[in-house]
């Protein structure tokens, strides 16, 4: 990067900083000022921070490569999210200030019991300190692209940035500082955009570039098809992304925790549904960044292997598989440049075909897809090469291939983007990183304390005390994710992961809570085993029978949640037949 691009770059975090601390410098010293920020955030706050708190690094670095992979949709994943932010207003929000609680599972002991309370709790912190290593991982690649250092030492000083961020400040400071990387993170995506369209050759118009999109499938937004297997379809979208909606809203103290802090009920009411309303656009917007970026790269040809350091390092460490790689470069040039050839003709017999008002031949889509597959089967021989993955195991370097894609969208940053915009794009990963990873950490710190450590463990201490503990576990959380960061480089597309980590909890943790709040005949016992059960079998599904039987990710946050209510129903029949018997 130029000497600009570092102004900005350190500019902008600095201010966005100081900021944080500047706002929270009279915050008080107790457990509420700490962990819920005495309740005293408006709606647009709650708002900006749930939306900050989703809007990880991986949402604006993997997003545009998930879209330049596989298209459009993937916005299907979200026509559930403003149903659920209604039934969430109706149902969660005044139940959970009504109690006055500070984290989500504190209801579940309300209704329950400690165990089932603490199983809530520990799923939970599974999930999130696993997700929360992803989200210390996302900006860890954005730094080893720039800088070309090694990628294990990034993640370490990130994740201890992170770290000392939010042990610092809690929960205000979390809140306060995602506004503004909120605001720098609009407008560095608008940026991209813009230069992307501007960037295509001058006879190539905005409608010509998604023309060529649409050719090969990439505009394609609603899959109407039922089909379980699919990870992304409408029916996925609106009934599997809503339980993953309603449980990730509802039940996961990373979001709970923001919306805690609101005034009152009405001000966190308005919050979510302002999320419900802002967050498909919002995504939709991300993704056609990465439909313009999919067109761009018809027209300028893109590496063979995205990830620069990575490749560098492979051909200085093997010069004896250097010329494989270059073989496979000379091939993917040439196909490159026919299929440009062939997309030029078939932009100008699209402008004929509108000027005679007839239908252009699907002949030209069905090339142009060709030459995207031999495109897409040479980068997974090179990916093959570069990772020394035999050439039987094809899959492996599928799957690898598609993990490079995570590159696609910081490798144009820094190739095509100006002086300055490039530091402004590096600071809206990075702000994204720090505004979601600290909110994780402090919802992990908090959980921790409040259902573990002060319920369990040591009880009846100063709330002095309890914000030094809860500060205390906020870091061994953080060293928790840094260990899974050093382990995500093998996951596929980032954005995926994070879903399909979040789908093999969620049902569970959501069917729990369901029956806390609608199945009043359903007691603690009854909800424990079939929580335990029903978690049982989506892992074991997930582990050992996935490639036998698939089913979309998604699914599993429906599949999880029913298995609980209805194994909860009848395990409660059989205990209080039991219970008759003696």
């Amino acid at each position: 990067m130029n000497t600009l691009d570092w102004i900005v770059l350190i500019a902008t975090q600095i201010l966005i900083i100081a900021y944080g601390v500047w706002k929270t410098r009279k915050q008080s010293k107790n457990l509420q000022g700490y962990l819920l920020s005495d309740r005293d955030m408006n709606w647009f706050t709650i708002g900006l921070s749930i939306m900050a708190t989703q809007a990880s690094a991986i949402t604006f670095l993997s997003t545009p490569g998930q879209a330049f992979g596989n298209g459009m949709g993937f916005i299907q994943f979200y026509f559930g999210l403003p149903i659920a932010m209604v039934i969430l207003s109706i149902t969660a929000v005044p139940i959970y200030h009504k109690l006055n609680v500070y984290t989500a599972y504190e209801y579940l002991e309300n209704r329950f019991d400690l165990k089932t309370r603490s199983l809530g709790a520990g799923l939970f912190l599974t999930q999130r300190g696993l997700a929360a290593g992803l989200s210390i991982y996302a900006p860890a690649i954005i730094l080893s692209t720039v800088l070309g250092w090694n990628i294990y030492y990034l993640i370490v000083i990130i994740g201890l940035i992170v770290i000392a961020y939010t042990v610092f400040g809690g929960t205000k400071a979390v809140s306060q500082t995602q506004k503004q990387q909120m605001l720098v993170i609009l407008i560095g995506m608008v940026a991209a955009g813009y230069i992307l369209v501007s960037l295509l050759p001058k006879e190539v118009s905005v409608t010509d570039a998604l023309s060529v999109a649409g050719a090969v499938g990439r505009l394609e937004v609603i899959n109407l098809e039922f089909d379980v297997s699919n990870r992304y379809n409408l029916w996925s979208g609106i009934i599997g992304g809503l339980f993953l909606a309603l449980s990730y809203f509802g039940t996961d103290q990373s979001q709970v925790q923001r919306y805690l802090t609101g005034k009152s009920i009405a001000q966190t009411r308005v919050g979510l549904l302002m999320n419900g309303m802002v967050k498909i656009p919002m995504q939709f917007l991300i993704l056609l960044v990465g439909i313009f970026l999919f067109a761009f790269y018809q027209f300028y040809q893109p590496p063979i292997f995205f990830n620069k350091n990575k490749k560098t390092t492979f051909i200085q460490q093997n010069p004896n598989k250097a010329d494989s790689l270059k073989n496979l470069e000379t091939l993917y040039s040439q196909n490159f440049e026919e299929k440009k050839e062939v997309i030029f003709e078939f932009l100008e017999a699209k402008k004929d075909a509108e000027a005679k008002n007839i239908e252009l031949d699907t002949i030209y889509a069905s090339r142009i897809r060709k030459f995207n597959n031999k495109n897409d089967e040479l980068r997974n021989q090179a990916t093959a090469v570069i990772n020394n993955i035999e050439k039987g195991n094809k899959t492996e370097a599928k799957n690898l291939s598609n993990n490079d894609l995570d590159y696609a969208f910081i490798n144009f940053v820094l190739d095509y983007l100006p002086i300055g915009l490039i530091g402004l794009l590096v600071s809206v990963m990075l702000s994204a990183a720090m505004s979601s990873a600290s909110s994780e950490l402090n919802a992990l710190g908090s959980t921790t304390v409040i259902d573990i450590y002060k319920r369990s463990i040591i009880k009846d201490k100063s709330d002095e005390h309890y914000v030094k503990a809860s500060k205390g576990f906020t870091a061994f959380w953080g060293v928790y994710a840094i260990f899974f960061a050093m382990l995500a480089t093998q996951l596929d597309n980032l954005i995926q992961a994070v879903n399909i980590l979040g789908s093999l909890f969620y049902g569970t943790i959501l069917g729990i809570f369901l029956v806390a709040f609608y199945v009043k005949k359903v007691k603690s016992n009854a909800v424990f085993w079939a929580a335990v059960v029903s978690e049982s079998l989506i892992l074991f599904h997930y582990i050992f029978l996935k490639e036998t039987f698939e089913i979309g990710f998604l699914w599993y946050n429906l599949i999880g949640c029913i298995m609980v209510i209805l194994m909860g129903l009848l395990f409660q029949i059989f205990m209080k037949k039991e219970v008759e018997s003696k």
